[in-house]
């Protein structure tokens, strides 16, 4: 069976009509991970994943043996040459069914997960200028600036509403980023000046960024075509992402000389070290005028 066009409905619908026990064992998963609060993006991701598992066995995951597991993942990743990301979901959901059923045992028998450690990428402000200066459109110059301006995520960019900018004080008010948190981030001077023109051309009704319907978010898809479109129109070289905007205004934010728990606020880091990562990436000279032997015998004051 191949799991490459096939998409995330037609898995779960057909191993529901076609593995016994599916239908009612994914609803209780499905209402366990809906409770644990977990995305909508990891919920498809898992489910879709057990429920090609459970097509390929023609049994719900927690009646299939580790060894056969193995082998079927061992095949996906070899011979079908399906992605590491692939791979890494369906274990992190085996675990989270097999513990869903009490099969603790199990679950620490699947593969271990091995983090690999590599640093973003980040543009320079040469190419930010380039990237935000590039789409025709003034709602997607404006769209590109503002998510770098702020350092956002795709998720807080799509949910920022008219009302949460603070414009007098110069802050935006994210709500529920990662981790169900708020937090504020910084208002540029630039776009508060052209805030007025933005809103009076383009005409949002709730959200900042609105997709074709007035008043309903614009979509993850959109955002990224915007991001696409405008990439063609430049020079620019390396893989971009919305989330590369993000990390170039964290190491930005470092060369320009601002320290490191100032933006990991910024960023709604819950842990310092997810922050220091750009310090690997910035070009950033320690601003050290002396020794401090010359202060010890009086050479500096």
């Amino acid at each position: 069976m191949s799991f490459k066009k096939e998409n995330y409905y037609t898995y779960v619908e057909q191993a529901k009509d076609l593995v016994p026990g599916f239908r009612e064992a994914y609803s209780k998963f499905n209402e366990r991970v809906i409770l644990d609060q977990c995305s909508k993006i990891l919920v498809s991701n898992y489910t879709r994943n057990l429920a090609q598992l459970a097509l390929h066995f023609g049994r719900v995951p927690h009646e299939v043996s580790v060894d056969e597991i193995n082998a079927y993942l061992y095949r996906l990743t070899v011979h079908e040459k399906l992605s590491i990301s692939y791979f890494k979901q369906t274990v992190f959901g085996l675990r989270y069914w097999f513990r869903l059923y009490g099969m603790e045992d199990k679950a620490l028998q699947m593969p271990v997960i091995k983090k690999t450690e590599t640093l973003p990428t980040v543009m320079s402000k040469e190419e930010c200028r380039e990237l935000f200066a590039a789409p025709r459109s003034l709602k997607h110059r404006f769209l590109l600036a503002f998510a770098y301006a702020g350092g956002l995520r795709m998720n807080e960019l799509r949910h920022v509403k008219i009302n949460d900018i603070d414009v007098e004080r110069r802050q935006i008010h994210i709500r529920q980023g990662k981790g169900k948190k708020d937090r504020y981030v910084i208002l540029s001077d630039l776009l508060s000046d052209r805030l007025p023109k933005y809103l009076s051309e383009v005409k949002p009704l709730v959200y900042l960024f609105e997709g074709l319907t007035p008043g309903v978010v614009m979509g993850e898809r959109s955002i990224q075509y915007v991001i696409n479109e405008a990439l063609r129109k430049t020079n620019i070289q390396k893989e971009v992402s919305m989330h590369t905007l993000r990390h170039s205004f964290a190491t930005h934010l470092l060369e320009d000389g601002v320290d490191i728990y100032s933006i990991q606020r910024l960023l709604g880091h819950s842990d310092i070290r997810t922050t220091i990562v750009y310090l690997h990436v910035s070009q950033v000279i320690p601003k050290v005028s002396h020794s401090p032997l010359d202060t010890l015998y009086g050479y500096k004051q």
